[in-house]
């Protein structure tokens, strides 16, 4: 995700510049990171709902859990744009809302997950 924000801040610049052949290069390599971000994203989501949240067994690391895949969707959202953004918006809508209607049920509100799933669920909707 860094590599991403540095390369479009990059990219920012060079375009106040009016460089266009480097605007074009750095576009090709912030494809090429955004492919990257994308596969290592949907792998994690993977893991995440077939093996790690049918697997959990107390209310934390479900929420927990359920809280990396709005995260993760979250990163995609970021950067993607049309129908692929929409998806992971709604993605990630679902897990933190999974997390959140689980937390509520059984972890306390000064619970540090629970507290940390609101932070980053408030970051969703900030940046979302």
């Amino acid at each position: 995700r860094a590599a991403w924000r540095i390369t479009s801040s990059v990219k920012d610049k060079e375009e106040a510049k009016n460089n266009t052949k480097r605007v074009e290069q750095i576009q090709t390599y912030r494809q090429k990171i955004e492919g990257e971000l994308t596969d290592i994203c949907n792998d994690v989501v993977k893991i995440l709902e077939s093996q790690l949240i049918p697997a959990a067994s107390t209310p934390e690391s479900k929420v927990f859990y359920y809280k990396m895949v709005g995260d993760y969707h979250r990163y995609v959202a970021e950067y993607a744009s049309g129908d692929t953004k929409k998806t992971a918006v709604n993605s990630s809508l679902e897990g933190y809302s999974s997390a959140s209607a689980t937390a509520e049920a059984n972890l306390p509100p000064t619970n540090p997950i629970r507290l940390g799933l609101a932070l980053n669920f408030s970051v969703f909707y900030y940046e979302v």
